[in-house]
């Protein structure tokens, strides 16, 4: 899986990782096997990563599945949950994609992005 890392930054950092990842493109050099989201402030980062949220990540790392299937293992309100995942899945730590059953037509299956991620924030 991809090397994830969530950190706090400044919009030039941003930049500049686009404009070093466009060049690597342009050479058609093998891009980095790693994904970085950043925040400009840290309090953003803070509320993503809440206790009940770092448990739905292992949750959904463990044994991915439904909203429905998750919410059943963890016994929470499966609202609370879909609210959770759509966070997580915003800031790339969880994926949806719609899966085919066979005979059963299809369900949304939520997996993790990255068996484990990183936090870097740097507060002035």
């Amino acid at each position: 899986m991809t090397k994830l890392t969530l950190k706090t930054g400044r919009e030039e950092d941003f930049f500049k990782r686009g404009r070093k990842l466009a060049k690597l493109a342009d050479r058609g050099e093998q891009l980095p096997d790693e994904r970085i989201v950043s925040f400009e402030d840290p309090a953003d980062l803070m509320r993503l990563i809440t206790s009940a949220r770092l448990a739905l990540f292992r949750a959904v790392k463990e044994m991915p599945g439904s909203i429905t299937q998750i919410s059943e293992r963890l016994h929470p309100d499966r609202s609370a949950v879909k609210r959770d995942i759509d966070e997580l899945e915003c800031a790339g730590l969880v994926t949806i994609a719609e899966k085919v059953l066979p005979g059963h037509g299809r369900m949304k299956e939520v997996r993790a992005t990255a068996n484990r991620f990183s936090l870097q924030a740097e507060v002035a």
